[in-house]
């Protein structure tokens, strides 16, 4: 997305738009000065969730022989041998065997997780200083190979737009629904062909979540292939697959090129990580030329429960590589925040839920940028998911819109259809239609497909058409009655709950662990880089690769 693919007002007006919606001055002054602070820390640690996804960037992949994902394996062996050695990181011992043992990196880890290599033993190897050199050289050349790869997927992408032309404005998305990777190239066809710009896909769930879920008594979604019908004589069909897998993205990245390439128009291919698995998220992303991907720390650490420290430190690191690949990242609007009212016993009120929502999507716009992600590179999530179950929603989404779109002039919004009752379904449309008058020229639409997803994309671009003259007729609107009451005390409840993270903590909008225990840990553990080589400084830390 081109950085100036919406309007930015000049600064003095902006500041005066900005003004009288409430304190958004101190809301940004918070939010800048927390982010910064995060970010420094972020970066100064590492995870085993950046583990993974640096053998990934190594070149391992797939399963061990046992079934389990090879990269996890092999992080799980090193951190239970040596998990306070003399390195946090894994590169440099792995470096390391790959020289001694003269194996690529495929082998060397199936050697690993089958326990014949220990990586401990390499990591004593460090402490000489000539092994360490050519240690370090080794892991320098495995991560400029990976570089090489993410900056060749940006140079494709930048040439297959040129080639194929942009979409018309906004881009119109859809979920693909079929859960393995045969079933979901037919559909990609199918969408493709009804007019859809951007194809969504949720990654499954990673075994080191799936383990904690099953920890605490909770179901873990499994993936099953569906039934084929057996194969021709003589004819092999391919293992199945998850929609969602590295393999299957790259089957499904394939298909989306070849239909756009048929209508003349790049399509784009989104991901939605899960928890604890963004930085992997972000390796196949820029192995496989994902355009957008989708990621809030915030809500991981609201909803999903995950150790603050480490959801920042994962999110650090991919975007770090997000910046390389020219990867756009949407950021949902934040987590719906209940803590406070189950401690109070009061519930809280909607425009307060909504402060609460912003503050922390706003603080994971400004952390981002800390990590050098530039504006055209940010999304933001238009409207909470729950803004459909609220009173007047119709009021509170153009409130919602516009506070956005004041703080942040320079960003695309976007919008996701919810889940909802088949009832209130026509509610999202009249909701979606009301507010994009006030979201720009740059925002981007995702919907639920639905038995027709031609109808679906041609009610989408009528509502995108309408709202475009409604904008062009109206020209600035001020928002007075009840948009601005919202408006208004969604702002100050936003500040509000940035003042309480940086004076109470995490527990001002997760609450207090119960007694005994600590948030989020051991699952969300970090760790201090030991070790300040980074084989990948001079590839990722300066974002120097070609412009999309």
């Amino acid at each position: 997305m081109p950085p100036d693919a919406t309007p930015t007002p000049r600064p003095a007006a902006a500041r005066r738009a900005r003004g009288s919606l409430g304190p958004t001055d101190r809301l940004l002054e918070l939010v800048e000065s927390q982010a910064g602070a995060w970010a420094a820390r972020a970066r100064s640690t590492t995870t085993a969730g950046q583990e993974r996804a640096t053998l990934r960037l190594f070149g391992v992949h797939g399963l061990d022989r046992a079934g389990q994902p090879l990269a996890g394996a092999v992080v799980d062996r090193w951190r239970r041998a040596d998990p306070h050695g003399p390195t946090a990181e894994i590169a440099l011992p792995f470096a390391m065997a790959l020289l001694e043992y003269d194996l690529d990196p495929q082998q060397l880890a199936l050697d690993v997780a089958a326990g014949l290599v220990d990586l401990a033993m390499e990591a004593e190897l460090l402490r000489a200083s000539d092994r360490r050199a050519v240690a370090e050289a080794e892991a320098t050349r495995l991560a400029t190979r990976a570089t090489e790869r993410i900056d060749a997927n940006r140079v494709v992408r930048r040439e297959i737009v040129s080639l194929l032309g942009e979409p018309v404005r906004p881009w119109i998305g859809m979920s693909l629904q079929e859960p393995d990777v045969e079933g979901a190239l037919d559909e990609v066809g199918r969408l493709i062909a009804a007019g859809a710009d951007i194809l969504r896909v949720e990654i499954p769930v990673g075994r080191e979540l799936a383990t904690r879920l099953q920890d605490a008594g909770l179901d873990v979604p499994a993936w099953h292939p569906r039934s084929r019908p057996a194969a021709a004589p003589g004819v092999e069909l391919p293992d199945p697959a998850p929609t969602g897998s590295q393999r299957g993205l790259a089957a499904i990245r394939a298909a989306i090129d070849e239909a756009a390439a048929e209508r003349r128009a790049y399509a784009r291919l989104a991901t939605a990580a899960p928890a604890l698995g963004i930085p992997e998220g972000a390796v196949v992303a820029a192995f496989e030329r994902i355009d957008i991907t989708e990621g809030n720390p915030m809500t991981e650490i609201v909803a999903d429960g995950v150790d603050p420290d480490r959801a920042l430190s994962d999110h650090a690191f991919a975007h770090r590589l997000h910046r390389r690949a020219g990867t756009m990242v949407s950021i949902p609007a934040g987590p719906l925040v209940v803590a406070p009212d189950l401690a109070s016993g009061i519930p809280s009120d909607a425009p307060t839920r909504a402060g609460r929502a912003l503050a922390l999507q706003v603080l994971a716009t400004a952390f981002a940028r800390h990590n050098g992600l530039p504006s055209g590179s940010i999304v933001l999530g238009a409207l909470p998911a729950w803004l459909c179950e609220e009173p007047a929603p119709g009021t509170r989404a153009i409130a919602e819109v516009a506070v956005r779109r004041a703080l942040f002039p320079d960003l695309a919004l976007a919008f996701e259809e919810p889940e909802l009752p088949a009832g209130r379904v026509a509610l999202w449309w009249s909701v979606l239609g009301a507010s994009l008058p006030f979201a720009g020229s740059s925002a981007f639409i995702v919907q639920r497909s639905g038995p027709d997803p031609a109808d679906v994309v041609r009610r989408t671009r009528a509502s995108a058409e309408v709202a475009a003259e409604v904008a062009a007729a109206i020209g600035p609107v001020t928002l007075t009655g009840g948009a601005i009451e919202h408006a208004r005390a969604m702002v100050a409840a936003a500040v509000v709950t940035v003042e309480q993270i940086a004076d109470l903590g995490w527990r001002s909008v997760v609450g207090e662990p119960p007694p005994g225990q600590s948030r989020g840990r051991p699952a969300g553990t970090t760790v201090d880089r030991g070790d300040a080589f980074d084989p990948f400084a001079a590839g990722l830390a300066g974002g120097t690769g070609p412009r999309p």
